[in-house]
């Protein structure tokens, strides 16, 4: 419920942004959510390169959608990896979209292909790729993601013309919360 009451901000903000932006007729205004991953299948015995979402993975990626489905979002970009197109799955299902797939090994290409696009688009990338690709964006990536526990970051990048905000919220259950349990 906080998640969704956080979201409902975020959207008013960057609703009130693109307001103020449209000083010339149609203000160029991109918003773009960036995500790592949902949690993955860990297996010890295993040095598998492309693990599914594991079920609290998958109950995360339901989440994401619950949390970005009134968001406008125009465009779904993956990795493509098992665990990043299916932390997507859900919200492209419930959006009608086809995940579109970027190479986290160009991500300055990348960056440069989401500047061109007007609107609003969702990409789900890594621990390591998130953060840099939202600095390739012109944006704040923070913290680097602690690639054993942290799913939950949601960043929000708002282009207006030269003007670049970084939103970071989370969404689903933090590690904590799951200790907890």
């Amino acid at each position: 419920m906080a998640s969704r009451i956080s979201t409902i901000l975020i959207l008013f903000l960057v609703s009130t942004i693109a307001a103020a932006r449209e000083d010339n007729a149609q203000s160029q205004l991109q918003v773009i959510y960036l995500v790592r991953h949902a949690e993955k299948l860990v297996n010890s015995n295993s040095q598998d390169k492309d693990p599914p979402l594991t079920d609290a993975g998958r109950e995360r990626a339901r989440h994401l959608a619950y949390v970005l489905g009134d968001a406008g979002i125009d465009r779904i970009y993956s990795s493509d990896y098992q665990r990043t197109r299916q932390t997507g799955e859900p919200l492209a299902k419930k959006l009608g979209l086809q995940i579109q797939s970027y190479d986290p090994r160009a991500l300055e290409a990348f960056a440069q292909q989401l500047r061109q696009k007007n609107g609003r688009s969702l990409v789900v990338g890594h621990s390591n790729t998130t953060p840099q690709l939202v600095e390739l964006l012109g944006g704040d990536g923070g913290a680097p993601i602690d690639e054993a526990t942290e799913y939950d970051r949601l960043y929000t990048v708002i282009l207006a013309g030269d003007s670049v905000t970084t939103l970071l919220q989370r969404f689903g259950p933090t590690a904590q919360d799951e200790a907890r349990d």
